[in-house]
């Protein structure tokens, strides 16, 4: 029975050869396609490499069919509006209806199930207030920061040219010039289509020290401060690790070395692109601080960050008390959620690698409130989120800004195919293919990201305006619900624990992971004590 399918595909050849006496069109038809059937299925039947398509030859082959045309039957025809693999449709829709401009409302009620585990909401206000139109800002500078910046709340997380097309970053920067907000580059540095359209750029710095490194892929100091210098960059964020593939480096093969990408970069064309999984410039955290400092100096004063996906506790710890010891603290520290990353990653370092959002900003945000200095550094919140209602939730567990890079992705027309790493990106985001990227077109294209920028923040407004307050920075861990059982749901005021100001400084057991790891921690090292 295995073999019968290919024995009538066989015998359709003499009978496509019958058919051609009367019909000489379909006859013939008939029987070229069942013989170039019957030579793919002899040819399944007699090759070793698959034993699958040896014991049903031909007929195998449909599996293979299905397994490859799988993602996107389950995507546009299985899956329900909520199911997130990693966003789910309705998520999707969000973003294109606001970078489209289309009015967002949904009639009848909402589709979640509010007495479900895990479900939050945003408390409101019998007060409501009625804000102006007038952006919501934040000033990125601390005591050491000399040339403070005024950004949004909102802005583009890092994702480097070589990851995406050049049509997608100059579509992403015009967005951001003409909607008022910031372009982080991405550890791959700036390259001419960053700069086309002068958005403002958050200079993003990684191990591979691109820009501004030597030939041999050392930091550079005298290219750093000659980019730095250049005005449309804003700050400069040293990348420490990112969620999707923490504690990773990376490669970008030779061949894929074209000559902007080689240009913006600062490597030979054709010479393999690689970026070590951690710093050369510094190796302790005092050393970090030192960095901090210097970068801070040769760039003018300009506002100094670094981000990170939270890992070992001790570690975190040991930066913090190095920033204590030396009075030397970045400006803005970037908590990037495991459940983050625009590019590929290993399965297990997406998967099981890094600690979530939630978690990794709720201790970052402890442990400044906790040594006294919450007020000297901002703390910018990415990794998967979308929503005006993502962002309040974030504000509420201690962030003081957002950086989004899938949300903007969608806008300029990703359809989360999922085929990043293939070069085949169907929508021309994440190709280096000209004939794929240049159907991404430009001006469209920037339209909608300033769009969604533009009505996320007007959604983002309303809610702030309808829980009684005056700026996102207001809310706190009392407005966010959660519901921990079908009968209870509690703030996450009282969920979790909170440190009050000074709180490391007399008592490092206020909290279950200080009086654990806080000891452990020394500001000489990386390494635990214990």
């Amino acid at each position: 029975m295995r073999y019968v399918p290919l024995l009538i595909v066989m015998l359709l050849v003499p009978a496509g050869l019958l058919l051609s006496i009367p019909a000489p069109f379909w006859g013939g038809a008939l029987s070229g396609l069942a013989l170039l059937m019957s030579l793919v299925g002899l040819y399944d039947l007699f090759q070793n490499k698959s034993a699958v398509l040896k014991n049903y030859p031909l007929v195998a082959r449909l599996r293979f069919l299905f397994e490859h045309f799988r993602p996107e039957i389950r995507q546009y025809f299985l899956e329900s509006d909520h199911e997130e693999t990693p966003f789910s449709r309705e998520q999707r829709a969000l973003v294109y209806r606001r970078a489209k401009g289309m009015e967002g409302l949904r009639p009848f009620g909402t589709l979640r199930n509010v007495n479900e585990v895990g479900h939050e909401w945003i408390n409101h206000s019998i007060a409501s207030q009625h804000l102006p139109e007038a952006p919501f800002t934040v000033t990125f500078g601390g005591p050491n920061c000399k040339k403070p910046y005024q950004g949004s709340v909102l802005n583009i997380s890092g994702m480097s040219y070589g990851a995406l097309s050049p049509n997608a970053i100059e579509a992403l920067n015009q967005g951001a010039k003409a909607g008022g907000f910031a372009h982080t580059t991405g550890e791959g540095s700036i390259s001419k289509f960053h700069r086309k359209h002068g958005g403002d750029l958050i200079w993003q710095i990684g191990s591979g020290y691109f820009g501004c490194r030597t030939e041999g892929g050392v930091f550079d100091p005298k290219k750093f401060a000659d980019t730095s210098a250049d005005d449309q960059v804003k700050m400069i964020e040293i990348k420490l690790s990112q969620g999707a593939k923490p504690g990773h480096g990376g490669i970008l093969l030779g061949a894929k070395v074209t000559k902007e990408i080689a240009a913006a970069r600062g490597i030979p064309v054709g010479a393999d692109c690689v970026s070590p999984s951690a710093h050369s410039a510094f190796s302790t955290p005092l050393e970090l601080c030192s960095f901090i400092d210097r970068l801070r100096s040769l760039s003018g004063g300009k506002p100094l960050g670094f981000k990170m996906c939270v890992g070992h506790p001790w570690e975190w710890f040991a930066i913090a008390k190095a920033m204590k010891e030396t009075g030397i603290s970045p400006d803005f520290i970037t908590v990037d959620g495991a459940e983050g990353g625009t590019g590929a990653a290993p399965v297990e370092f997406a998967d099981h690698k890094g600690a979530p959002l939630r978690e990794g900003l709720m201790l970052v945000h402890n442990t400044l409130v906790g040594l006294g200095i919450r007020d000297q550094i901002k703390v910018v919140a990415s990794g998967k989120l979308i929503s005006a209602f993502d962002m309040c939730r974030v504000f509420a567990l201690g962030a003081d800004s957002c950086n989004v890079a899938r949300g903007f992705m969608f806008s300029i027309g990703c359809i989360q195919a999922q085929a990043c790493h293939t070069g085949k990106c169907p929508t021309g985001v994440t190709t280096q293919e000209p004939g794929r990227y240049k159907a991404l077109v430009v001006q469209d294209k920037s339209t909608r990201v300033a769009n969604f920028h533009k009505n996320t923040m007007k959604a983002l407004k309303e809610a702030v305006e309808s829980s009684g307050l005056s700026h996102p920075s207001e809310f706190t861990p009392d407005h966010l619900m959660i519901r921990i059982n079908s009968r209870e749901a509690r703030s996450a005021a009282s969920q979790y624990l909170w440190l009050e100001t000074g709180d490391l400084e007399t008592n490092d057991a206020v909290h279950p992971a200080f009086a654990k790891y806080w000891s452990a921690a020394q500001s000489g090292s990386f390494a635990s004590a214990t």
